[in-house]
């Protein structure tokens, strides 16, 4: 990326917040999901790969779990890449790859999901594992990093995201809600010291879009059919966007 984009990036406001948790990321999310939150990425991956797909997308990565399980749950001819704007994030995910073996089926790359740096129809699947809430609560430019998925995807590609939802049951829902504002926040806040960080967790997950608003969202944007899997009584879901 040049200069100029680097600077985009870095005055965007989430930017700061992606560069200063990755020591304790892995760990905070480990323990605010009772380690729940693999199985959920496990399920996005295997949801990624049953296209049979040749080439696979993760957007948005972090640290790079959804890409690790994506290698350890397919063959060796897919090809696997990992997109984020944090680079201490893409240190860490390099990192767990190498020690998990498959640092050589993965390539993570520096990068902005608001321009992303593959030709059109280029990938048969793209996944997002907890970061689409990010790109899409309240962000100004949400349709700009929904178009960017649509134009890579090819025809029949399969965009998989695993995210925080709201339960249908108003019971539940305030329930996970005080859980975020009260748990996630406290325990992230005590593990990482960033409070910053972990506010925006508990008020963007609690305050995010019903998975109605997710499908309108998708379709929008031009997926022709979203398919939705709650988790958790509904406090997380999986969107299955079509193109």
């Amino acid at each position: 990326m040049t200069d100029a984009d680097n600077n985009v990036i870095a005055h965007r406001p989430l930017h700061g917040i992606f560069t200063t948790v990755p020591r304790h990321y892995d760990l905070v999310n480990n323990v605010i999901t009772w380690s729940l939150d693999e199985r959920w990425r496990k399920k996005a991956a295997r949801e990624c790969l049953a296209s049979n797909p040749e080439k696979v997308l993760d957007l948005c990565c972090g640290t790079g779990d959804l890409a690790i399980y994506l290698a350890r749950l397919s063959q060796n001819n897919i090809e696997l890449t990992g997109l984020d704007y944090s680079q201490p994030m893409l240190d860490i995910a390099n990192l767990k790859a190498q020690k998990d073996g498959v640092d050589n089926r993965i390539s993570f790359i520096y990068g902005d999901a608001a321009s992303l740096p593959f030709p059109d129809e280029h990938f048969d699947s793209v996944g997002i594992s907890f970061a689409f809430r990010n790109l899409t609560y309240k962000n100004p430019m949400v349709k700009q990093y929904v178009a960017e998925v649509v134009r890579i995807l090819k025809p029949g590609g399969r965009f998989v995201i695993v995210e925080s939802s709201q339960p249908k049951s108003k019971l539940i829902r305030k329930l996970f809600h005080l859980y975020l504002r009260w748990f996630a926040f406290g325990v992230g806040y005590l593990i990482s010291g960033n409070k910053g960080a972990y506010h925006y967790l508990a008020e963007s997950a609690s305050r995010f879009y019903t998975p109605e608003e997710i499908e309108e969202l998708l379709l929008t944007a031009g997926f022709r059919q979203v398919l939705y899997q709650p988790i958790l009584f509904g406090a997380i879901g999986t969107h299955i966007a079509l193109k």
